[in-house]
């Protein structure tokens, strides 16, 4: 890999790949304002903890936008995973601080942190509509992404400012010695957020090679594995998401590939086309609604983790079907894995 990686992220990137064709690890999203909520509903549906703690840096929600997209998570809506979420009070600083609280404290239990971040387009700064977000129809021009990924322009220079302020609390995780499975810009192939369907080298991967240039070389972030998180490919109008590869900044920027997979299509292309690109490195699933079954895992053994989106883990599966997932001997909770004074992570139980 093309950047510096601190001790403990090596050791987790190590596991991971230790990990490849033989055990999957558990995860469960948290919105931003919940801390590990999520993590309960789980153990409470199987009497097993989700290994990996997921949560979001998020955004402020304008009051317009309470009614479309707040599955999202935004820092100021009550647990969207709760019938009738509302607006509140919640500025997006102290909450990015909580944020990362939570993190230390997952983190000295055991958990592996992974976190993403919805982001406004740069020149709402934090804040803002969900169109700020969600550009399904109107991404922008070609015109407006090279000022926006040309040094020196003014929405460049938003760009940097924005994602400076997230670095500030990564660089907190980094001082502590906690490792980040960072996926920043998620599902780039679909139409929906700003970031979205810019194909080639002068497309998303320009953008996504700024931030890790940024964050590994000016900020010294070496605590980040970077996890380059697509959606799984559909045919829907107005809601596609294309091939992976078209997308793919290189193997020197990526540590883990990942897909988003909604709706239970776990179809074989989506894990076998991601692992070809991948060319050795870890696959993962990013996020899920419909979990994957023990079958699913054992036809398509290489995902490596699987993470569902928050309060969906309830809503979008039957009372057997988290359980009996928890329950395959190729699927590991917390409890399966130990950290040791080395750092290094183990499986815990018998192979």
């Amino acid at each position: 890999m093309n950047h510096p990686r601190s001790p403990a992220a090596r050791r987790l990137l190590d596991f991971l790949r230790s990990l490849a064709g033989r055990y999957t690890l558990s995860g469960q999203h948290n919105y931003i304002g919940v801390g590990a909520k999520y993590l309960d509903v789980v153990e409470r549906m199987t009497g097993r903890r989700p290994l990996i703690w997921g949560s979001d840096f998020a955004f402020e929600v304008e009051s317009d936008g309470i009614g479309k997209h707040y599955h999202c998570g935004p820092a100021n809506v009550t647990d969207p995973g709760e019938p009738d979420p509302r607006l509140v009070e919640a500025p997006i600083g102290p909450a990015r601080e909580a944020l990362v609280r939570c993190a230390l404290e997952q983190h000295a239990r055991g958990h592996i942190v992974t976190l993403m971040w919805h982001a406004c387009f740069p020149t709402f700064g934090d804040r803002g509509p969900y169109d700020s977000i969600w550009q399904v129809g109107r991404l922008p021009s070609e015109e407006t992404w090279r000022e926006l990924t040309t040094p020196g322009t003014a929405l460049h220079a938003a760009w940097a400012a924005q994602v400076d302020r997230v670095a500030v609390h990564l660089a907190r995780l980094r001082d502590a010695g906690v490792p980040v499975l960072w996926r920043p810009y998620h599902e780039m192939n679909g139409v929906w957020f700003w970031w979205c369907d810019k194909k080639g080298p002068a497309g998303f991967a320009r953008l996504w090679r700024m931030l890790h240039e940024r964050y590994t070389r000016l900020h010294g972030l070496d605590n980040l594995i970077w996890v380059w998180n697509t959606n799984a490919p559909r045919d829907r109008a107005n809601d596609e998401a294309h091939a992976y590869d078209l997308y793919y900044p290189g193997g020197d920027v990526v540590d883990v590939l990942a897909a988003d997979v909604y709706g239970n299509d776990y179809r074989p292309s989506h894990h076998d086309d991601l692992e070809r690109l991948a060319d050795g490195r870890p696959i993962a699933l990013g996020e899920v609604g419909d979990v994957p079954t023990p079958e699913i895992l054992e036809r398509q053994p290489g995902w490596t983790w699987f993470m569902p989106w928050g309060g969906l883990v309830a809503r979008k599966n039957n009372a057997a079907r988290v359980p009996a997932l928890y329950a395959c001997e190729r699927v590991l909770s917390l409890d399966d894995v130990t950290r040791g004074a080395d750092g290094e992570y183990r499986v815990a139980r018998a192979t």
